[in-house]
């Protein structure tokens, strides 16, 4: 009886599985509370603000769907939707040429080559507002160092999308260059050793073996390049403010005059929302496309 009671009184040793599974989640907790509280929690606030009348000061009201259905109102709205679209397919495509050609151009280990991947990569170093204030200063047509040639670099919409499409090259070039380079590395030597004994020429290798092989590198680029496209604010803040007469305005830019300066937050909460469906959907159809 007692030995019947002292064995039912112990308890089962703990399996190995579930060691490693509590092991896991508290190795995750910690990443799991961050996308909560940055994440999740202000999607769904926004979601909820974009029901309501919210003012910056005062009880919010509900009026759904009211937010949505004044978008479409707001003056600077149509116009910062084509710009937008027209600047994002400008930088995906100059931006994807640009990147992948330095990559190619450092591909291989050649004296020198450090120096260059180097270089290329060091404007990825700076902060995206100081090079945009740096721009700003160099352009300046009173103290920059390109002020002498006269040419007004953000008085007109071309000079300034141009400038600012310059701007953006400079900066992510290297960076892009290096997730494509990622990609080139991880292409075995020995199929384009196979290529090459095969008689191809060097266009048919870029086209037949590098590409295709390089597809996945490309998705990722590409959806980091139109998402950062499609949320562009600083360059133009910073840079042109906007201008000249509202044509450079972007769609992150009238969410932010929304809630900032007409304190309208649950509008600028619903242009938010359907800024994030467009990026959902056009996310996926790249993957699916690029797959």
């Amino acid at each position: 009886m007692t030995a019947a009671r002292a064995g039912r009184g112990r308890r089962a040793p703990a399996r190995p599985g579930t060691l490693r599974a509590l092991a896991g989640m508290a190795y995750a907790a910690p990443t799991a509370v961050i996308v909560l509280t940055l994440f999740l929690a202000p999607l769904v606030l926004v979601v909820v603000m974009s029901l309501h009348r919210w003012p910056l000061l005062g009880a919010p009201t509900f009026n759904a769907p009211a937010n949505y259905a004044k978008i479409a109102d707001d003056p600077l709205f149509p116009g910062a939707v084509v710009f937008t679209l027209k600047y994002t397919a400008i930088i995906t495509v100059l931006l994807s040429a640009l990147a992948l050609g330095l990559a190619l151009l450092v591909q291989e280990r050649r004296p020198g080559v450090g120096f260059f991947r180097t270089a290329f990569f060091l404007p990825g170093a700076v902060g995206f507002a100081a090079a945009a204030l740096l721009f700003y200063g160099m352009l300046n047509n009173d103290v920059g160092p390109f002020g002498f040639l006269g040419v007004k670099w953000t008085g007109t919409p071309n000079m300034a999308l141009t400038s600012t499409i310059v701007l953006v090259l400079w900066r992510f070039a290297g960076f892009n260059m290096l997730i494509l380079l990622t990609g080139l590395q991880s292409i075995p030597v020995e199929v384009y050793e196979a290529a090459r004994s095969d008689g191809a020429s060097r266009w048919q290798v870029f086209t037949r073996i590098t590409l295709p092989l390089l597809r996945p590198t490309l998705a990722l680029m590409l959806i980091l390049s139109i998402t950062g496209s499609l949320l562009a604010f600083d360059q133009f803040f910073i840079f042109t403010n906007g201008g000249p007469d509202n044509s450079t305005v972007s769609m992150v830019m009238v969410i932010y005059r929304n809630a900032f300066f007409k304190f309208d937050l649950g509008g600028a909460a619903a242009i938010s929302v359907v800024l994030l469906a467009v990026l959902v959907a056009l996310n996926t159809l790249q993957l699916k496309v690029l797959r």
